[in-house]
């Protein structure tokens, strides 16, 4: 799946989660890749990373939900590299609350990330890939966005905006050669929920693995390649999908 020549913007592509593994699977097959993180210390490890590993990268701090940012970030973008042919909307927050506490600031800062900064991020874009004719939107759902979750309404509603928000964008600019679709992963664990979230530890963790068809939890890695698919000439087809990546958790 050579990549080679194309541009990759990756959203909260720092730290040890989905976005840094996919930032680091773009440009191992080949394309350049600007990372943006809310942390620029964060994106910026990321982006070294990739240029240890002999692959053009460069970082930029980002908080995908303020408009004023994202269209700064995208245009500096476009002029550090010439071009933006991918764009993965990874960005998102949980942070888990029952709606009957649940206040109105935190509802719009979690649909704000999830939703309003897919939003934004896919409008900065869209100009420079209709002129290109050319484009792959990836945007990061959830499986909860098709079967809920407990203390997470905030997230799932925003998520399950996402999977609409996709299927409407493909019909609008599939004319122009560019296609969009999600991906709804699973429970992915990383370095960090290993190492922080007792949560995820012993019997609960063996619950998620039962559950799920393939008998095991998911890694960034797995989420990583089927972006990669979605975004190769060998996906070049797909477009208006939201793909589960869920180990069989969730049979979407």
């Amino acid at each position: 799946m050579d990549l080679g020549g194309q541009v990759a913007l990756v959203t909260a592509g720092g730290g040890v989660g989905i976005g840094r593994a996919i930032a680091l699977a773009l440009a191992e097959h080949g394309a350049a890749v600007a990372v943006t993180d809310r942390s620029a210390e964060r994106a910026a490890g990321v982006a070294a990373e990739i240029r240890a590993r002999g692959g053009a990268s460069a970082s930029w701090a980002l908080d995908v939900a303020a408009r004023a940012q994202v269209d700064e970030v995208v245009a500096a973008v476009v002029a550090a590299f010439g071009r933006i042919d991918v764009l993965v909307n990874n960005a998102g927050i949980s942070l888990p609350c029952p709606v009957v506490s649940m206040s109105d600031e935190l509802w719009d800062r979690v649909v704000g990330v999830s939703l309003r900064g897919t939003f934004l991020m896919s409008r900065a874009v869209l100009p420079t890939m209709i002129a290109q004719r050319y484009g792959r939107i990836v945007n990061l759902a959830s499986y909860v966005a098709f079967v809920g979750s407990e203390d997470l309404a905030h997230y799932a509603a925003a998520k399950a905006g996402v999977v609409a928000f996709t299927k409407s964008l493909a019909r609008e600019v599939g004319r122009h050669g560019i296609t969009v679709n999600a991906l709804a992963p699973g429970v992915i664990f990383n370095e960090r929920l290993e190492k922080d979230r007792s949560s995820f530890s012993g019997s609960v963790r063996a619950d998620i693995e039962r559950g799920t068809a393939l008998g095991r939890h998911g890694a960034p890695e797995d989420v990583a390649g089927a972006a990669v698919f979605l975004v190769s000439p060998a996906g070049g087809f797909v477009t208006g999908a939201t793909i589960p990546v869920t180990g069989g958790l969730s049979m979407i």
